[in-house]
């Protein structure tokens, strides 16, 4: 079992050791992020909800664990968690199904919901 803490831990890690070490190319990034987490049309929660969903789509790990705890950290519910899990499950078939797992695992190690 994955522990959903420690692999946000590792992305934080990740990304410092890279803002050191490439730091022209992790600003640019950074900065893409801070426009496209913005509040605009969507909400930066809604927005969150998206890249969990391409996260578990993709398969990745510290995608998971990053976005499931931004969505409990903005307030996201369960409900919304699985919905939105339900979308990555049916445009990432089979593999998408186990991450959707992966993924309500993740965002219930951030929050007291649990089912």
């Amino acid at each position: 079992m994955i522990d959903y803490h420690h692999e946000a831990q590792k992305v934080s890690e990740s990304a410092a050791a890279l803002r050191k070490g490439i730091p022209e190319e992790m600003a640019g990034f950074a900065g893409m992020g801070k426009g496209a987490y913005a509040e605009g049309v969507l909400s930066a929660k809604v927005k969150e909800l998206i890249a969990l969903a391409l996260g578990v789509a993709s398969r990745c790990d510290g995608c998971v664990a990053y976005h499931a705890k931004r969505v409990a950290q903005l307030g996201a519910t369960r409900d919304e968690v699985l919905e939105t899990i339900g979308v990555a499950i049916q445009m990432g078939g089979g593999p998408s199904m186990v991450y959707g797992g992966e993924a309500l695992r993740a965002f219930e190690a951030f929050t007291d919901i649990k089912r």
